[in-house]
């Protein structure tokens, strides 16, 4: 037995050698392998892995406060702050009903009318005037209704004069709606009234946006030597699925999680890329209030005449013994388009750069920081293509996706972007260059030769409400440790504009949901040494089509708002 024993031992002895000599020899062969096939191995399976979207997705919990409240606990300051903002954006709804609302009985463009109403006293139109024009909704049996909540927008405007400006609407709440506008030039003046939602189609906005944040979903490449996996990623995961890696950031406790790997660790995080929108998210019956054409961002027509001629205005009137008093101006618009060019109200006066030259003086020795999403990227895009001194240093960063720097040296200019940290719904971000603004405001040494412009909403859409405070109010607190180290610095924030809306789009985009983002933003920077470009105006008083990155007219227009900002013929400062 000990002979059998031993002769088994040598046989195993004998193997291992063998092995061992195998290893050795094909180590020095793997050496050698070309760089570039390994190369082209990770690239090849990179491009697998960054197109491959798990197919089930995890199941959401319907419950706005998961995701509502994840972060860092408020204080109780911030809970009252957040409560008023709420309370000022809310929203009416159509009545209650035990079974969904039929089409036909929800607002119908089409069927519903807007007039003129005439002035008082029966006198003609002049600057400085305002006009009103009551709307009054129908459905589609042309029936009226009774309740608010429909989602229009109103325009003054003049296309042959390039002349325009938004006007104010105001919910009666009983089927009635006015909209406002102040009388700003001479010469003839044109209503345009538009239903973008429904009150009934609002309401399934609203359920989404407070129970599937989930509707756009995240996913992240881990990668450790050939081994990869892609799993999903979100700011509010359902934990009970699988287990979490967890991303929060450490200075802001803003939170983010993907799922994690099975094979690999969490810090073995590659990069993040949007993953994709999830489909099927209302009934047949809801995808009816969302048709183009039909009940998405149709125009209502008048009963009546609806455009007027404007008279300049009255100058000449004795106010102390007229019997007839001008009426005050309720309206303030943040300005208005003439000659297709935009006219602020108040503020600085706004000054035409229309040479690169004038670009590259009111730049010279200044550095510009922008951050933000793509409306802000396309400010970059259109400062270098127009000033022939920016020249873009090739930093690699993926196109779309940045970070990017351009640089005149002659003139000492330099002007960055970078997109802000998740949730950005960009193609792919190394997940070293996920940066939240409040972390770089807080990394500027600022001056008056510093320039921050932010541009900050088209990504938080399909989030609660909640989660855009706490993002803004991260920021603003950086803002003032900003401005308390280095007042002089110049902060601009760009508001959100509108867009080309169909069905896909509204329920993921909607302009009600940049609308009520718009209303959190200035609310929360009111008072605030800032200033803004009121992007939301300029593409509602245009006669272009809304764009998410707006024409290149008025992209020149908020730039030319910018630029007088950062070097005003007088030192004014105009707050949000």
């Amino acid at each position: 037995m000990c002979r059998n024993l031993s002769k088994y031992t040598l046989i195993f002895l004998i193997l291992a050698l063998s092995g061992l000599y195998f290893l050795l020899r094909n180590i020095h062969t793997v050496e050698n392998w070309n760089c570039h096939t390994i190369s082209a191995l990770y690239q090849l399976q990179s491009r697998i892995q960054s197109s491959f979207v798990p197919v089930n997705l995890p199941t959401f919990h319907h419950n706005r406060t998961f995701c509502a409240h994840l972060g860092q606990k408020p204080s109780p300051e911030d809970e009252l702050e957040e409560r008023y903002l709420l309370d000022s954006i809310a929203w009416p709804g159509p009545p209650p009903r035990s079974t969904p609302t039929a089409l036909r009985q929800t607002s119908d463009p089409m069927h519903s009318l807007f007039a003129i109403l005439p002035t008082k006293g029966a006198r003609e139109w002049h600057v400085g005037d305002q006009l009103e024009a009551l709307v009054q909704m129908h459905d589609f049996q042309g029936r009226p209704k009774r309740y608010g909540g429909d989602f229009i927008l109103a325009r003054l405007h003049s296309p042959e004069l390039g002349a325009g400006v938004a006007g104010k609407v105001l919910d009666h709440r009983n089927g009635f709606y006015s909209a406002m506008f102040p009388l700003l030039w001479v010469g003839s003046a044109q209503v345009e009234i538009t239903l973008v939602h429904s009150s009934e189609a609002v309401a399934v906005l609203r359920r989404l946006r407070d129970e599937r944040p989930d509707r756009v979903f995240f996913k992240s490449l881990f990668r450790l030597g050939f081994l990869s996996e892609t799993t999903v990623c979100n700011m509010c995961l359902p934990p009970d699925h699988q287990p979490l890696c967890n991303y929060t950031d450490l200075y802001t406790g803003e939170p983010w999680y993907c799922y994690k790997p099975k094979m690999l660790s969490c810090d073995t995080r590659i990069n993040h890329a949007k993953g994709g929108y999830l489909k099927h998210l209302i009934t047949n019956k809801e995808a009816l209030l969302f048709q183009s054409g039909v009940n998405i961002k149709v125009r209502i027509h008048a009963s009546g005449p609806d455009r007027i001629n404007v008279l300049p205005s009255r100058k000449e009137i004795d106010v102390e013994s007229s019997s007839i008093k001008p009426e005050p101006l309720k309206l303030a618009p943040s300005g208005y388009y003439y000659e297709d060019s935009w006219r602020p109200l108040s503020g600085v006066a706004l000054d035409q750069f229309n040479e690169s030259s004038d670009i590259t003086q009111c730049l010279k020795n200044k550095v510009i920081n922008m951050y933000g999403d793509s409306t802000v990227r396309q400010w970059f895009e259109y400062l270098i293509a127009l000033v022939p001194g920016l020249k873009e240093f090739n930093l690699d960063s993926p196109k779309n996706v940045g970070p990017f720097m351009a640089v005149d040296s002659t003139h000492n200019i330099l002007l960055k972007y970078r997109c802000h940290g998740p949730p950005i719904r960009f193609s792919t971000v190394m997940s070293t260059e996920l940066r939240y603004i409040s972390n770089e405001l807080d990394g500027l040494s600022g001056g008056p030769n510093t320039v921050v412009v932010l541009s900050i909403w088209a990504h938080f859409s399909t989030f609660p409400v909640e989660v855009y405070i706490r993002r803004l109010r991260h920021i603003r607190r950086a803002l003032v440790r900003l401005l308390e180290r280095a007042p002089g610095t110049i902060v601009v924030i760009r508001s959100g504009n509108l867009q080309a809306l169909d069905q896909e789009v509204s329920l993921y985009n909607s302009d009600w949901y940049s609308l009520q983002l718009d209303e959190v933003l200035r609310s929360m920077f009111k008072g605030l040494n800032v200033l803004l470009v009121d992007a939301w105006q300029m593409s509602l008083a245009h006669h272009l089509p809304h764009a998410l990155h707006p024409p290149p007219v008025i992209v020149k227009n908020m730039i030319d708002t910018l630029l007088s900002y950062v070097c005003p013929e007088k030192k004014k400062s105009q707050l949000i």
